[in-house]
């Protein structure tokens, strides 16, 4: 079966990503695009293939469109993925999956209404070294868990984003966070995802001093688990010269190393002297040769072939979230925040 998609918001993250991912994705057929600024859409169908529309409401009444991206501003996903869901359409949602948790809450709910698949984007779940790790954690590798330390951070978003100094990623207004929705987002659910549990209590402080804007670009997280592993997260837009998409996880057989290296991204260090290094294919990054990486859309289109829950679901989306938001509230309150 080939799924018939709509592609809804055509900058970057569109472009780069879920454009090409679905272009190589032999049971996906991208029929119609639709961003604000219609010439964006109209380029995209002209040199594709497909229909263009400057009103997403419009692509929705396709009836030939069966599965939608959401690749806009934070502050649409609610809006645009509930009006998708409601219109019969399955959706994958851009990270973070909204801009609150009622809004959240919002989404699954008409996902299930519905009956219709809600995906979100977080794609260092699908990572090699990332699964890798999940599997070894639970088969008991590293014993008992004690600590974690994980990192993304890059120069911005300035030199991805298609309006670059002027993009949505430094209004509050359309973005609601910063570097902490762009990136530690990810890494929140990255960690819930690895060491399969939930955590219990943030700690954050929060920075605006790289950028210009109203939104953090520097956070760094002091995390707690259900059962007692501590650790930190660090989300940046102020790492300049080189990304750091790293995590370091502590246990009681040894250290694992995952995505630390260019080229053995999953490294082993035993208690017992004991080293194991494997090359378990690189993590997505925003350069150019580190677009192929993710895979995002190849889990999505299985989970729906299949019918399957998919990696990350709405519910799984909104407990990421929740992290990040209650990490708002400790920055805020200047206090440890429960979760």
């Amino acid at each position: 079966m080939t799924f018939k998609v709509g592609i809804i918001g055509c900058g970057s993250i569109a472009t780069h990503r879920h454009i090409p991912e679905y272009q190589h994705n032999e049971d996906a057929e991208i029929i119609a695009y639709c961003d604000i600024v219609k010439e964006r859409s109209d380029e995209l169908a002209e040199e594709f293939g497909g229909t263009s529309y400057s009103d997403y409401h419009e692509l929705l009444a396709n009836s030939e469109v069966e599965v939608v991206s959401i690749c806009t501003p934070n502050y649409l996903h609610a809006e645009m993925t509930i009006a998708a869901l409601q219109a019969g359409k399955h959706v994958l949602c851009e990270k973070p999956m909204a801009t609150s948790l009622e809004d959240a809450d919002a989404m699954i709910q008409a996902a299930d209404n519905n009956g219709k698949m809600l995906m979100i984007g977080h794609n260092q779940r699908i990572n090699e070294a990332h699964q890798q790790a999940k599997k070894d954690i639970a088969d008991g590798k590293l014993g008992k868990i004690y600590s974690f330390k994980t990192t993304f951070g890059h120069p911005g978003p300035e030199g991805w984003s298609v309006d670059g100094p002027d993009s949505w990623f430094f209004d509050k207004k359309r973005a609601f966070i910063g570097a902490m929705g762009d990136l530690g987002v990810h890494k929140a659910d990255l960690m819930r995802y690895i060491l399969d549990t939930e955590f219990s209590e943030v700690g954050a402080m929060i920075e605006t001093s790289a950028k210009k804007a109203d939104v953090d670009d520097n956070a760094v997280l002091i995390l707690k688990t259900e059962n007692g592993i501590i650790g930190s997260l660090s989300a940046s837009w102020a790492y300049n010269g080189q990304e750091d998409n790293s995590t370091i996880i502590y246990g009681e057989k040894g250290i694992l190393k995952l995505n630390a290296d260019d080229v053995d991204t999953y490294q082993f260090f035993g208690a017992d002297g004991n080293i194991e290094k494997k090359q378990l294919g690189e993590i997505q990054t925003n350069d150019e040769e580190g677009q192929k990486n993710s895979h995002t859309i190849d889990a999505f289109i299985d989970a729906l072939s299949e019918n399957k829950t998919p990696i990350c679901d709405g519910r799984e989306g909104r407990a990421s979230l929740n992290v990040i938001i209650k990490a708002i509230n400790s920055a805020e309150n200047k206090t440890i925040t429960q979760v």
